[in-house]
């Protein structure tokens, strides 16, 4: 089952349908291509494909989608697939699938399967990325922007980044006996994967298949420091950044003196001052590519437009 938003990403989906027909293997698969008509029917859709045993349900749009799509799929035998079609696409880039619908649809003619970890945030499942402090506040303004990309999500950052005024959290780590930290931080980011997206790189070294969360403690920074973590994130040295703690957990509860927005994959939603976080091991089946080859599109340009905005608001 192909679930499309037609809506989604900044990637046309025009003739996907013909797409499909050219390159999935019709000897290997039956399939049909379903489009969304409102918010919250992919999830719909993909639980009714769990109760109907299909073996493959694929998501076809953004990370919302995919969020959308892979949280009925969890703890099912029913593997999701991924054809990229959003601005950040950072499960997809994870698991190394092919940025084009073409290639995304050769990795799944090739019908290989892996089980991954899934986090929870509040009871709201995620894939990559959840998060409290600045990246939420930067996901609700990216949501009502109407603009999607990188260099959008660029200038939020930049302009946004030097009036933010950072929060203190107190950090309760379960799986420890209940070992308390409190952090006076600009962002705490919980990373089951590797980077929000658009190869922005949140956790470098983080696995899906390990059990763990890689937390990442951004702690507050002045003048040039907000420009040299957005290069760090971009160019996966995060966490040789001065203003950067690492640590990882199973399951952890943040408190924070009010409430506010966080996000998950990317998705922002506001939440109280009491937020539980939690991984659930192997608990995703879905295609990977069977090469596992990451994903190098992250082209010297996109260096080159940082560098132009960190000169501009110099």
């Amino acid at each position: 089952m192909f679930i499309v938003n037609p809506k989604s990403g900044t990637s046309s989906k025009k003739g996907f349908d013909g797409v499909v027909t050219k390159t999935l293997n019709g000897e290997l698969f039956d399939w049909r291509i379903v489009r969304t008509e409102y918010a919250g029917h992919a999830s719909e859709i993909a639980s009714q494909c769990v109760a109907d045993g299909i073996d493959i349900c694929v998501a076809v749009g953004g990370d919302g989608t995919v969020n959308e799509v892979a949280r009925s799929l969890a703890d099912s035998e029913t593997a999701l697939g991924i054809v990229p079609c959003g601005s950040g696409n950072g499960l997809a880039r994870h698991l190394c699938l092919p940025m084009s619908m073409k290639g995304a649809l050769g990795i799944i003619n090739q019908c290989t399967t892996s089980r991954f970890d899934y986090g929870v945030i509040n009871d709201h499942p995620f894939f990559c990325t959840c998060g409290m402090g600045f990246d939420a506040y930067i996901s609700m303004k990216f949501a009502q922007s109407g603009k999607r990309g990188l260099a959008t999500y660029a200038k939020m950052v930049l302009s946004e980044g030097m009036k933010y005024k950072p929060v203190g959290y107190e950090v309760t780590l379960e799986d420890e006996g209940g070992t308390h930290h409190h952090f006076d931080a600009f962002l705490i980011a919980c990373a089951n994967a590797a980077q929000y997206g658009n190869n922005t790189y949140i956790a470098p070294g983080a696995s899906m298949q390990d059990g763990l969360l890689d937390v990442i403690v951004i702690e507050p920074f002045k003048g040039i420091g907000g420009p040299k973590v957005l290069m760090d994130l971009m160019l996966k040295s995060i966490k040789s950044n001065h203003h950067v703690k690492t640590f990882q957990a199973r399951h952890l509860h943040i408190h924070r003196p009010e409430a506010g927005a966080v996000h998950y994959d990317g998705d922002p939603i506001v939440m109280g001052t009491d937020i539980d976080i939690a991984i659930k091991p192997c608990g995703l089946k879905a295609i990977v590519n069977p090469k596992t080859i990451e994903d190098k599109s992250q082209p010297a340009r996109i260096v080159q437009a940082i560098n132009q905005l960190i000169v501009h608001h110099a």
